[in-house]
């Protein structure tokens, strides 16, 4: 069973920068498709960005130019670099890991406001 562990959220000026820690554990695979996704409260769940199978990356275009999906070098890690955050980008944000099921974690509240 894979398990997901996020950290690294938290509340944030408008223009302030944060960085979302996800961890997966739980397996001796490694795990091509990671990625994060986000929920704000009365919205569905939206992908944030991704590593694939093939191993590109894709960003939602809301966040393009401001955030950056990387891998660690601990295996099965991924961050989420977030610059320029504005009050949209406030959500509860998931880690994701596809590997045969689709894993999630816990979340982690990240709030942008002055």
């Amino acid at each position: 069973q894979v398990q997901l562990v996020e950290s690294g959220g938290g509340l944030v000026q408008p223009g302030g920068s944060l960085r979302l820690s996800c961890v997966a554990s739980g397996t001796s695979f490694s795990i091509n498709s990671m990625g994060w996704f986000r929920q704000a409260p009365g919205k569905q769940r939206e992908l944030v960005a991704r590593f694939t199978s093939g191993g590109s990356t894709t960003y939602a275009d809301s966040v393009k130019g401001r955030f950056t999906i990387s891998r660690g070098n601990a295996k099965n890690t991924v961050y989420l670099q977030m610059n320029n955050l504005e009050p949209d980008d406030t959500a509860v944000y998931y880690c994701n890991a596809v590997l045969g099921d689709w894993y999630w974690g816990q979340g982690t509240q990240v709030t942008v406001s002055s």
